[in-house]
């Protein structure tokens, strides 16, 4: 009985099993967004400075100015696009990996970038008002968005791990 399911060895039953075949990426597809990692321009969480460089050519990449055990380095770039929105970036490395990254943007692209980064990461685990604050969790980190009112620019900080509380703690 489940085995007919899958069976294709009829021309009737091959010609239903392609068209299950062929729909199936399509299908992936509309999940995939709410299954991404988080990322910037598909550089995720744990990739290298080699692909940060490779994605974002202009960026700036130094030793961090002060010692702590959330990263070793930095990597900025001032004029980037995130879902058609100007902002800029700096991801945070670690033995070559990333860390975390923070992505900074007008103020008045709030509500753009809150559509995008939902239709991207999908419904957010928290929601707060002023100051406005989105979170994201899932076993790879968490990414969240902040916007106060009386700041012309709003963040959005993706990490994993302790990074949030280890970034600015000099040792």
């Amino acid at each position: 009985m489940g085995s007919e399911q899958f069976s294709c060895n009829t021309f009737a039953r091959s010609l239903r099993c392609y068209r299950k075949i062929a729909l199936t990426p399509f299908l992936l597809l509309a999940v995939i967004p709410a299954l991404a990692a988080y990322d910037i321009n598909e550089v995720t969480l744990g990739a290298t400075e080699k692909q940060v460089k490779a994605r974002f050519p202009y960026a700036n990449c130094r030793a961090l100015e002060w010692p702590t055990r959330a990263a070793d380095r930095r990597c900025d770039d001032g004029r980037i696009q995130v879902g058609g929105i100007d902002a800029s970036v700096t991801f945070y490395l670690k033995r070559d990996a990333v860390e975390g990254f923070d992505l900074r943007f007008e103020r008045i692209e709030l509500e753009r970038m809150m559509k995008f980064l939902r239709e991207r990461y999908g419904k957010p685990v928290a929601e707060g008002p002023d100051p406005i604050k989105l979170e994201w969790k899932d076993k790879s980190g968490h990414a969240v968005l902040t916007a106060e009112t009386k700041r012309r620019r709003a963040s959005l900080l993706v990490s994993r791990g302790a990074f949030e509380e280890e970034i600015y703690k000099v040792r």
